[in-house]
């Protein structure tokens, strides 16, 4: 796994658009994201040690690749590359193949708590809202907390294999970003996660 900066520039979005600025690990841990590096050969025992830990009850395999999906796989790639949000986590362990989560990053790190709003960390190379991309491959579990704006494709290779986990009954419906999903349960209670006024 890597992460850093989404360079914004044109192209085609399985493309690397890596601005060579790389995303440090406390970065994205204060975005809420959590991150495994289990080898796949044998992974079976570290997933159901996560599993329970994390009280995932279920799992599926899902293949994005044409030959897999056939017609509609241009058509799922502009759906999972809007940014979105989902009111559980989305839990993805990479089997096969790499791709590309990105998440909205932010310019400053705050702590709030007792009515009190205290700057923790600045990060001034980074724009409010920042697209980092976060680059996994095979071994790679990585965490999304519910409410947190995102986005994903394959790379240039066109196919991934993930394991999905889930707390309950498997579902994965994305919300599209908009005013209301800005108000939704979700987005709130993952803003006073993270410790962002809202």
């Amino acid at each position: 796994m890597r992460a850093y900066y989404f360079d914004n520039l044109p192209g085609d979005q399985r493309s690397h658009h890596d601005s060579s600025r790389d995303v440090p690990r406390e970065v994205l841990e204060g975005l809420g994201l959590n991150y495994w590096s289990i080898p796949v050969d044998g992974h079976e025992a570290k997933i159901n040690d996560v599993a329970r830990e994390r009280d995932y009850k279920n799992r599926d395999v899902i293949v994005v690749s044409k030959e897999a999906m056939g017609d509609i796989y241009e058509t799922k790639l502009k759906g999972f590359f809007e940014e979105h949000l989902h009111e559980d986590e989305e839990i993805r362990y990479i089997l096969e193949g790499n791709g590309y989560f990105d998440v909205r990053g932010r310019s400053h790190l705050y702590s709030y708590s007792k009515g009190r709003l205290d700057l923790l960390l600045s990060y001034p190379e980074t724009p409010t809202e920042a697209w980092i991309r976060v680059a996994m491959g095979p071994g790679d579990l990585l965490i999304l907390p519910a409410g947190i704006y995102h986005r994903f494709t394959p790379d240039e290779n066109n196919r991934v294999k993930a394991m999905r986990l889930f707390k309950d009954e498997p579902k994965w419906i994305p919300y599209n970003r908009s005013v209301l999903t800005d108000k939704s349960t979700s987005r709130q209670e993952y803003l006073r996660n993270i410790s962002i006024a809202v």
